[in-house]
């Protein structure tokens, strides 16, 4: 399962904490998968075949602090194990157009990261972390609130197109083999 992070609604779409679900957007668009809402999961849910395997996508509907529910709900309605799911996420340690693959850890700060541990009881998901930076002055709630403009969104987006390049190497050769291809390129 591949889960994206964001806030749900119009109002923030184009905000940098939106970055997990530019992700799962880019997935969409490359496997021609349409997402339509579950009621049940609380959030919107599709899915593609590789290699005769189904991969699902899921974008939680609750606001990020909240997202540990739907993602617990989904993961126990599919019967996938947290080691058998990657989240996409936002990640302000990195400048925009890094990305990084992580295998378990902590939530570092992050509340949608805090949820779905606490939810799940479990940190050995993986981890997507997608470059959004710092900033340099003023709050941070402000800044992921807030939207990215020029290079900064150019960036981010091709960190997002990189991390979609990765996933054939992810869901084919493995966690190494994917962070070797991934973390050469950004």
């Amino acid at each position: 399962m591949l889960v994206g992070l964001g806030n749900p609604g119009q109002r923030y779409a184009r905000t940098r904490h939106n970055a997990g679900f530019w992700f799962i957007d880019e997935l969409c668009d490359r496997f021609g998968v349409g997402m339509s809402w579950n009621e049940k999961f609380a959030g919107w849910v599709g899915q593609f075949s590789w290699r005769g395997e189904s991969i699902r996508l899921f974008k939680p509907g609750k606001f990020m602090n909240l997202s540990g529910g739907p993602v617990s709900s989904v993961c126990r309605y599919y019967r996938v194990a947290p080691k058998e799911m990657l989240v996409a996420h936002d990640e302000l340690d990195f400048g925009p157009g890094m990305v990084r693959l992580k295998a378990g850890g902590g939530h570092g700060g992050h509340n949608g990261l805090r949820s779905i541990i606490e939810y799940l009881g479990a940190r050995e998901f993986l981890r997507l972390r997608i470059g959004i930076g710092r900033p340099l002055h003023g709050s941070v709630t402000d800044y992921v609130l807030g939207m990215p403009g020029g290079e900064e969104l150019d960036a981010i987006r091709d960190a997002i197109v990189k991390a979609a390049d990765a996933l054939p190497v992810l869901l084919d050769e493995g966690v190494e083999k994917a962070m070797t291809c991934l973390h050469a390129r950004s």
